[in-house]
């Protein structure tokens, strides 16, 4: 099934607030999957296009200092951060 770009500009906006809202806390892929109700194969591909947009970080490390080997956790950009925090 194709989504139309404005449903998948929504799904985008969806993860942002609720990174917002969880900041300054990482979340996995798949508790964002599971907060939107969407699969996470999905989710994870918007999470890279907003990475490449510069709205997003990933977190490749525990709070060890291990590397994750089969996920990542995300937040939002300090400046995606700062403008939502301007609107809020």
């Amino acid at each position: 099934m194709k989504l139309s770009k404005e449903k998948k500009e929504k799904i985008s906006e969806q993860i942002l607030s609720f990174l917002f809202h969880t900041s300054p806390n990482a979340k996995f892929t798949a508790e964002i999957a599971r907060e939107l109700a969407r699969d996470e194969e999905f989710i994870k591909a918007i999470l890279l296009d907003l990475k490449e947009k510069g709205l997003v970080t990933p977190i490749k490390k525990n709070p060890q200092g291990d590397f994750y080997v089969r996920r990542l956790r995300w937040r939002l950009s300090s400046q995606a951060f700062d403008a939502y925090n301007q609107i809020n």
